[in-house]
């Protein structure tokens, strides 16, 4: 069976928790899209760790963690994240990478960096790690696969062939300085060096896990909202956040995903630019910011302040909608137990309208937050292990949630430890 756990925000949501606790179960976990650029945070027996490219459940010594074709490969980061985990005391995980993984080059990060100081105030809010101009290449047809680092004359043509089209930029453009396709070989074959132990046909070891009928966990990265097509564009991610595109980033059957888990915030958050309609500022949003997540509301990959904002039960059920969930599992709730009252936006007023569909972008810049208040419950709920001992008022809050959203909410994280969870009976 395959299930994916994928984000209905922004990202942020907490999917590295849920990852990490369903991975118990799992024989082999992939993370499908995305690079180094945003992270999960796990915490557990082992210590707490933000991981950025591998997947959640690393942790697990049954488990084979997967890196799919459909990831911006940065393979020094991917090494030391390795390394890093041994260095803790975390078993050397089993790890596979993807032979038809596309790999993140030093000059992706330089580029990234280069065209975010050129737009200035008009910026994406990059994370600078290069996944944009990445992208960019793989579709263009001039980036590299990590089997092409085994053959070494195709790899220096093609290197040369690069960096004419690259230099150009640098040289005119940005007025920097040029790449030397010799330098880079030298550090493509220390990559190659790096990588060798993991490379294998991914698609090819995924298909015979299903026929084996393995239990196969899809790890996503950031969340609905953040997808080039069907988030907030512009100010989206470069690769598909989506569930159904795990199929194509892991290299499986699209009716192997049977299974689809939209992690879902309590509030909301958000880092980089963006629409965002039920933000919040000031000492409202500071106050939730420094209550929310272990160590507060701050990217795990750049420490930058996430935006905050109230549940907005808009973009959830959009963004649950366009995974395709059939469940959901509501993260953070114990974050909220200071809180009086506690508003939940259901629905938007545009031009003097209110909608309760999620619109684009364009019109997205002029709504208005319409709230609905709920009564807060004023009470710690961390340690609680059984829904039905939740304060009354927590759980009308969770059914408010899930009435909202349309998608039943089946485990609710009232606490950022790996059992501090509750699988919610569903009647």
């Amino acid at each position: 069976m395959v299930r994916a756990i994928v984000g209905a925000n922004w990202g942020d949501e907490g999917k590295g928790k849920i990852t990490d606790m369903l991975a118990k179960e799992s024989d082999i976990i992939v993370r499908f899209q995305g690079g180094s650029n945003a992270g999960h945070t796990i915490i557990n027996d082992y210590g707490r760790f933000a991981l950025h490219l591998l997947p959640s459940g690393v942790f697990y010594s049954h488990t084979t963690s997967v890196i799919g074709n459909g990831v911006a490969l940065n393979i020094p980061y991917l090494f030391q994240e390795i390394k890093s985990l041994e260095e803790k005391g975390v078993p050397a995980p089993r790890i596979l990478v993807s032979d038809r993984a596309q790999i993140l080059m030093p000059y992706h990060i330089l580029l990234d960096t280069y065209e975010e100081e050129r737009l200035a105030g008009r910026s994406f809010g990059s994370t600078k790690s290069g996944i944009a101009p990445f992208y960019s290449d793989k579709y263009a047809k001039i980036g590299f696969q990590v089997s092409e680092l085994f053959d070494e004359d195709v790899l220096k043509a093609k290197l040369e062939n690069v960096c004419e089209l690259k230099n150009v930029l640098l040289e005119h453009f940005y007025h920097k300085p040029l790449l030397d396709p010799d330098e880079l070989f030298r550090e493509l074959m220390d990559y190659r060096e790096m990588v060798a132990p993991y490379v294998c046909d991914v698609s090819l070891y995924l298909h015979e896990a299903l026929k084996e009928g393995k239990n196969i966990l899809l790890e996503g990265q950031l969340g609905s909202l953040k997808d080039p097509d069907h988030g907030i564009y512009p100010m989206v991610t470069s690769s598909s956040t989506l569930a159904a595109y795990g199929a194509i980033g892991a290299g499986i059957p699209p009716y192997e995903i049977q299974n689809i888990t939209a992690v879902v915030k309590a509030y909301s958050s958000a880092v980089g630019a963006g629409a965002f309609v039920s933000e919040i500022f000031g000492e409202e949003a500071d106050e939730l910011r420094r209550r929310g997540g272990d160590s507060g509301e701050f990217g795990a990959t750049t420490g930058r302040p996430r935006r905050m904002g109230w549940f907005d039960a808009v973009a959830t059920r959009y963004g649950c909608r366009v995974q395709g969930a059939t469940e959901a599992a509501l993260t953070v709730l114990d974050v909220l137990g200071y809180l009086d009252q506690i508003p939940i936006c259901v629905g938007y007023e545009i031009d003097g309208e209110v909608t309760k569909d999620f619109p684009t972008t364009v019109k997205l810049d002029k709504a208005k937050p319409v709230y609905r208040v709920m009564p807060g419950w004023k009470t710690d709920i961390r340690g609680i292990k059984n829904y039905e001992e939740l304060p009354k008022n927590c759980r009308d809050y969770i059914d408010a949630v899930e009435q909202e959203i349309g998608v039943p909410v089946t485990m609710v994280s009232n606490g950022p430890g790996r059992d501090e969870i509750i699988v919610r009976k569903q009647v």
